[in-house]
């Protein structure tokens, strides 16, 4: 989603002309005005205490929530749009489909991990102090709650509310004559040849199912063509036949679209695959299995040849979760149970198709706009519309793109130009995840085809992006670009554009740094700042921290960027220290920190200082959170809210007021252990006044979101804001009418 959470394209608020939320102005650089006056509520901690309790342990397992607890919470936040009347129709249902995707990646990673973990019997605990075989019990019953809701608002809610609007999901049992010819004559053409029944006996054994693909066990009775007599059958679903297939229009009641399932398909004519023999039962499942990827460092010459051979290990890794028809019978589900080596709390029966996110293709195949989002422009600074030449405009300031509601082009025309420019000698890039086919990497190919000195640090284990980055990697080579794949035991998340150009008989140098991907579709749904600067100090960091990419030696001295694994949490931590200092001096202090996820615990420990100190920290924590707010005497001073909704939040903005000497930064790193100790990330302070001023409105707007925001309880659940007797404000339809350009 960036992992499970950040690869989902969340979100939502409804974009009606009609629309009731409010929203308030974050810039006087607006495209368009903002329809209602600005409000800003945030409190600014000045309130010094005595000192601190020296018998507090701040690393209490009790003052912390368990991670993969916390993930799971976010999973539900997200399922919860489903029933928000105030998102389209459409779009409920996309949220729910990208409920099943992020829980198909919990279970293949957060679940399989902690599998791994008791059955190599580590009982190693994280700061929560909670056992591995507690976590996967509390996980278990949390999610079987959660899926079986997860089908009811499925069946009683969004396909009810569906067929009122003309769309319709035909059930066997209400096909009419006309649509049972059709189906069975699709069957026969499209599915019958491309099926490959595999008979269970001593000669056939249960065979190897990739991971979360559709299959069928089909009980069986009689005898075939060698004599052999009925018994169990498997029937694996292609991957290459759609999983709704739209009826023609002239089958369908007047006024509707309507959709048949391929499972209805199978089980209406399952006997036709087994000619002869009389078929007593047929039953969808999915097997989920363990997708996460080790390299040894020790063990790997060349990390790319051991990732092939990795991507091909994870179609099928060890069983983790078993999802079967409700109607399945028991002595069947059992002897699914067996093969796969699960146990029955990894059993889940479901009320429709085993595979709801593949549902996520009728949505592009609609064409029903008033029943989804509607669309905008996205907008460009003043600064970008007014210049032809983007690295001119550079020298006469930084630029600041706020995505979606700023367009992600200027960036990808930034490379361009730097690719056609005679003057340009030298471009450095890298890239997490992006697509062999993008825009960036046509102009990177362009680039070097051009005779530019390209060098591209590509990430290969980009989690589930490993087959594409691996395609780009050999696009690029094949062009002639310089490709480094990095440092083995540390993943290059940072987000950095590196452009050298002889002007006028000197280099000058040009950067561009981000909290998001280079990548032009995910632009358009996550949330995520670009920085287009030629401040020559900003640009000598970023051009240090490729030297120690490419090449080797000590750590080099950087002057104004953080960089993971070598400065960064310290200085996060140093910084948050400090704010404490002020606020016990009587002085103004305050803290805002928007990020993904916040696990880390010495940062945790740090947040707990200061709001004991009596700093008032905001943290705006999309997903995983195991800090304990509202706790008397340790966390009181401490909110922390979640936002969901169109959009998935993604910037990572870190502010400390500093008594008024304040300081904004911006960053690839989330505060996890990961980011910070085990990636190659980079922290970057918005120079500019301007710039870091709209910054800090931006996140002032965050805080007073009364429509999409989750304030998290000190008991771990969060409650959603609601306006009641306040105008809504909804921070994302905000930045709508703030930046884009048409909204």
């Amino acid at each position: 989603m960036e992992d499970a959470q950040d690869r989902s394209s969340e979100s939502a608020v409804q974009n009606k002309p009609d629309s009731t939320i409010g929203t308030v102005s974050t810039t006087p650089d607006s495209s368009v005005d903002a329809p209602a006056p600005r409000l800003n509520h945030t409190r600014t901690g000045i309130r010094p205490k005595g000192p601190i309790d020296q018998e507090t342990d701040l690393s209490d397992p009790s003052l912390y929530f368990n991670r993969e607890l916390s993930h799971l919470q976010f999973n539900i936040r997200v399922l919860e749009q489903a029933l928000d009347e105030a998102h389209p129709l459409l779009n409920r249902l996309m949220f729910l489909l990208i409920f099943s995707s992020n829980m198909d990646e919990f279970f293949e990673i957060r679940v399989a991990g902690l599998k791994s973990q008791i059955a190599m019997g580590d009982d190693t605990t994280g700061a929560d102090g909670r056992r591995p075989q507690s976590v996967l019990e509390e996980v278990s019953r949390i999610a079987h709650e959660q899926v079986e809701r997860q089908y009811h608002i499925l069946n009683d809610t969004l396909i009810p509310a569906m067929e009122a609007q003309g769309i319709r999901f035909r059930r066997r049992g209400h096909w009419t004559k006309e649509q049972r010819a059709w189906v069975h004559d699709y069957f026969v053409r499209e599915i019958v040849p491309v099926v490959s029944p595999i008979g269970l006996d001593p000669s056939h054994p249960f065979p190897r199912l990739v991971n979360k693909s559709l299959n069928f066990i089909v009980a069986l009775e009689g005898k075939d063509a060698f004599g052999r007599e009925g018994g169990l059958a498997i029937l694996p679903a292609p991957r290459s036949l759609p999983r709704l297939i739209a009826l023609p229009q002239e089958l369908c009641e007047e006024g509707f679209v309507e959709y048949v399932f391929l499972s209805s398909m199978i089980h209406a004519h399952a006997d036709e695959v087994f000619p002869g023999m009389k078929v007593k039962g047929c039953y969808q499942f999915r097997v989920t299995r363990n997708a996460d990827m080790t390299v040894d460092p020790e063990e790997v010459s060349d990390l790319a040849s051991a990732l092939r051979g990795e991507l091909l290990a994870r179609r099928y890794g060890s069983g983790v979760r078993l999802e079967v028809a409700d109607n399945c019978p028991e002595e069947l589900s059992d002897f699914l149970i067996k093969q796969f080596q699960l146990v029955p709390n990894d059993l889940y029966r479901v009320q429709g198709p085993v595979n709801l996110t593949r549902m996520m293709s009728m949505l592009g195949d609609l064409d029903r706009p008033d029943l989804m989002y509607r669309s905008f422009t996205p907008g460009l600074p003043k600064t970008a519309k007014k210049s032809d030449s983007l690295l001119q405009a550079m020298q006469e300031g930084d630029i600041l793109l706020h995505h979606p509601f700023q367009a992600f082009s200027p960036v990808e025309e930034l490379l361009r130009e730097a690719a056609r420019d005679p003057d340009v000698l030298a471009i450095k890039q890298t890239l997490y995840r992006t697509g062999a086919d993008s825009p960036i990497v046509n102009a990177l190919v362009e680039a070097a085809s051009n005779g530019k000195e390209v060098t591209v640090v590509i990430e290969l284990r980009a989690r589930f992006d490993e087959a594409d980055n691996l395609a780009l990697a050999s696009r690029l080579q094949e062009a002639g670009a310089i490709v480094i794949y990095g440092v083995m035991a540390y993943k290059t998340h940072a987000k950095m554009m590196h452009i050298v150009r002889r002007e006028k008989g000197q280099l000058r140098h040009y950067a561009h740094l981000g909290t998001g991907n280079y990548h032009s579709k995910t632009a358009k749904l996550y949330t995520d700042y670009s920085l287009l600067t030629a401040n020559p100090k900003l640009c000598s960091d970023v051009h240090k921290v490729f030297q120690q990419l490419s090449g080797m030696g000590r750590a080099r001295e950087i002057e104004l960027l953080l960089h993971a694994p070598f400065t960064l949490h310290d200085r996060m931590v140093a910084m948050i220290d400090r704010e404490a200092d002020l606020a016990r001096k009587g002085k103004r202090a305050h803290i805002i920190i928007k990020c993904n996820s916040l696990t880390e615990p010495k940062l945790i420990r740090a947040l707990y200082r200061a709001s004991q100190a009596g700093v008032e920290c905001d943290l705006i924590i999309r997903g995983m959170c195991c800090l304990r707010p509202g706790l008397p005497d340790i966390s009181e001073n401490i909110r922390v809210r979640s936002i969901v909704g169109r959009f998935l939040e993604h910037t990572r903005v870190f502010h400390f007021h500093n008594d008024g000497d304040l300081e904004t930064w911006c960053s690839s790193a989330d505060f996890m252990a990961r980011n910070m100790f085990h990636r190659v990330e980079t922290c970057f302070p918005l120079l500019d006044k301007k710039i870091a001023a709209r910054v800090r409105k931006d996140l002032e707007t965050y805080l007073v979101d009364n429509c999409q925001s989750w304030l998290l309880q000190s008991d771990g659940s969060y409650t959603k804001q609601e306006p009641g007797d306040s105008d809504p404000i909804s921070a994302q339809e905000t930045m709508l009418y703030a930046y884009a350009a048409r909204a």
